[in-house]
């Protein structure tokens, strides 16, 4: 059985996802991650942590796997693309949590829930709940 990356709500020296974004290259890498994330590995959220963070995602996905921790790896980003202020951490880490929460992507969210079995499921909000319950780290 293939794995799913770590929860979302992880957090690398302040920055929530990061780390879940490092999770997913790993595994993909070691061919371990579950196949419904191959399609998206490097879109979707990933896409928008690297762009936001101003680093290209196929230079961190070399970079993720000559090794390091993700602490090390978010410098490595900061020293290749922008470093984030306090401000900068607090805007993305409430953005990140709340997408699928009355926004433009709350259809997705209730399309995913409906394509997991998770309809009914009226405390998932966000995606990144949707997150915790479709890869088992909630019931």
């Amino acid at each position: 059985m293939k794995s799913v990356p770590i929860t979302a709500y992880q957090e690398t020296l302040g920055m929530v996802y990061f780390a879940r974004m490092l999770s997913k290259i790993r595994l993909y890498a070691a061919g371990d991650l579950r196949e419904d994330f191959h399609d998206n590995i490097g879109k979707g959220f990933d896409g928008r942590c690297v762009q936001y963070l101003g680093v290209d995602y196929a230079q961190l996905v070399e970079e993720t796997l000559k090794g390091g921790t993700d602490e090390e790896l978010l410098e490595w980003a900061y020293a290749h693309g922008r470093r984030l202020s306090e401000n900068d951490l607090w805007i993305w880490n409430l953005y990140i949590t709340k997408v699928g929460w009355n926004d433009p992507s709350t259809a997705l969210l209730e399309q995913r829930k409906k394509e997991s079995g998770l309809e009914g499921r009226d405390e998932i909000q966000t995606m990144l709940e949707y997150f915790e319950y479709d890869e088992g780290r909630k019931i």
